[in-house]
């Protein structure tokens, strides 16, 4: 069925031990955990037994190493990992409000996630890509945007599909040369997961039904809207699904996305049908919520199949196509 690959930032997080900690004065943390929205993508896609591999860059320091192992541990392709002597690996310290929400510190442009160049991306890395996926938050400089338009050719020409989260900053997008990238890596999109308010980011329609008109005459052919608590909304062929979130306790979100749209993708690549995918992909999520740390709720078919049941849900079917 050939590989699933991303590219992007791959680091580690740091977090609050409390609610309402602050990084101002000193307090508890907990970590490192691996991290970064393209590295829990590809380990969710490993968990499901699929073939994995990420593009990136880490330094080689205890913390670029904790990544590699971690991501190695779970069967994903590190190969086309560098490890950059003389940069240190990108970070995230996080606190929690006490509403839920989180504040970042951020170590990527500075580290070295941004290392990355465009000669990693070449036909030979890329020979058995099937699927690519682009994570917008990787996308925070030009010689990136350069190495991923390279990356979606390649995948394309080989008779390829991609995926596209845009999980930009709204600052990015006021950039015209930004958004002109991301529009470009629109029109090759085949599978599009962005979180709500985000489906109205790259187009010129301000309401999501005309945004969903749009975007589907630029040639994506599947749009799932993440709508956290909410749940999702499906999109494709004239066909519309609305799924209600699983009722679990939040424990930390960071990564919950990324599993979704993991696990989405991988069933979608397996034949599975679109309600199919968006349950599991659902299970996904909430498996990831309900841990703590960015990358430990990753889960595998056998821990979706078990949340399904508990939630009195019938378990979807698991046919594959060759």
């Amino acid at each position: 069925m050939g590989s699933i690959m991303t590219m992007g930032e791959i680091l580690v997080e740091i977090m609050a031990c409390r609610k309402g900690q602050s990084l101002r004065s000193a307090g508890p943390l907990q970590g490192p955990y691996a991290s970064g929205a393209p590295a829990i993508f590809i380990d969710q896609v490993a968990r499901l037994g699929q073939r994995a591999s990420i593009i990136g860059c880490v330094g080689d320091d205890d913390f670029g190493w904790l990544n590699i192992e971690r991501l190695r541990s779970d069967g994903v392709d590190t190969s086309a990992i560098a490890v950059c002597k003389g940069a240190v690996t990108g970070s995230a310290f996080v606190t929690y409000r006490d509403n839920g929400e989180r504040d970042f510190i951020f170590n990527i442009t500075n580290s070295a996630c941004a290392q990355l160049q465009p000669e990693q991306v070449n036909q030979a890395v890329l020979k058995d890509c099937a699927h690519f996926h682009v994570m917008g938050s990787s996308l925070f400089s030009f010689r990136i945007i350069d190495a991923m338009k390279r990356a979606i050719e390649i995948v394309k020409a080989q008779g390829g599909t991609i995926s596209f989260d845009p999980n930009v900053r709204k600052e990015m997008l006021r950039i015209p040369e930004m958004r002109e990238a991301l529009s470009y890596i629109l029109e090759f999109t085949d599978i599009f997961l962005p979180s709500g308010h985000e489906v109205t980011q790259l187009s010129r329609c301000a309401d999501e039904k005309g945004a969903i008109a749009e975007i589907f005459s630029r040639g994506v052919r599947e749009i799932v809207i993440k709508r956290g608590g909410q749940g999702c909304s499906y999109f494709g062929a004239g066909d519309r699904l609305d799924i209600a979130a699983l009722p679990v306790a939040v424990t930390d979100p960071t990564g919950a996305g990324d599993c979704f749209g993991a696990t989405f993708v991988t069933c979608r690549r397996m034949g599975k049908s679109a309600a199919q995918s968006l349950r599991y992909a659902n299970a996904a999520g909430a498996l990831a919520v309900a841990s703590q740390g960015p990358m430990e709720g990753t889960s595998g078919f056998a821990e979706l199949d078990a949340l399904l049941a508990r939630q009195d849900l019938p378990a979807p079917d698991r046919a594959t196509q060759d």
